[in-house]
């Protein structure tokens, strides 16, 4: 071996070693991921096995959640009741059938006062109210049946074209009920007097219709 190949011969034999070193460094599981941290992704990182690891994000670093949309408020209920017109000085119990006092005074002509002051007089603002002739209800409204059935008239039993009991003691018929049957009194006798005397009880003049008139007096808007 001359001079020339002696010189070369230890350079091509460190330049194996150090190729046979750098392919084994590269084999080893992990190695060219942790030579390029710095270029790798948070989402690429694995563990000394070769298992990607979980990405964990700092409150600075977590990516912004859409926010959630504003809920809509609920629709408003349609009012078609025309409010409350009934004065605010009757007992609670009658005001709480306020709205359909409203509607129904409006519906046949009448002042809701004086739909009041009958409810106050009638039953107290009491739905369930039955009196000892049969009648019932908030307006106490003869019915059909029950113990109104037993009153004669010349044709036959007095009340056979009224409502039943059932019907009457849902609160929003007996007020319309009660209140179209008043409107009707008052339009045939010609004054809320008089029509007041044919709605109450018989045989008692006009003692019934001055009670519901001084009510209505001293709660009226």
């Amino acid at each position: 071996m001359n001079g020339v190949q002696k010189a070369i011969f230890p350079g091509i034999v460190l330049g194996v070693i150090a190729l046979v070193a750098l392919t084994n460094l590269l084999a080893i599981p992990g190695a060219a991921v942790l030579a390029s941290t710095e270029e790798a992704p948070a989402a690429a990182q694995v563990d000394e096995y070769g298992n990607a690891l979980p990405v964990i994000f700092t409150q600075q670093d977590a990516p912004a959640e859409e926010p959630a949309p504003a809920a809509e408020p609920p629709a408003a209920e349609a009012d078609d009741d025309g409010g409350c017109g009934v004065s605010s000085s009757f007992p609670s119990s009658v005001l709480q059938w306020c709205r359909q006092i409203t509607r129904a005074a409006s519906q046949h002509g009448l002042n809701p006062d004086l739909v009041a002051a009958v409810i106050v007089q009638e039953s107290g603002g009491n739905p369930d109210a039955y009196s000892h002739s049969g009648a019932v209800g908030l307006m106490q409204v003869m019915p059909r049946d029950g113990l109104a059935a037993g009153f004669m008239c010349v044709n036959g039993p007095c009340f056979a074209s009224r409502p039943s009991m059932a019907e009457l003691y849902d609160p929003d018929f007996n007020i319309e009920y009660g209140t179209r049957m008043l409107a009707g009194l008052i339009s045939k006798r010609g004054s809320i007097r008089d029509g007041l005397m044919s709605y109450g009880p018989g045989n008692v003049g006009y003692y019934y219709a001055d009670k519901v008139l001084a009510i209505y007096e001293n709660h009226r808007n």
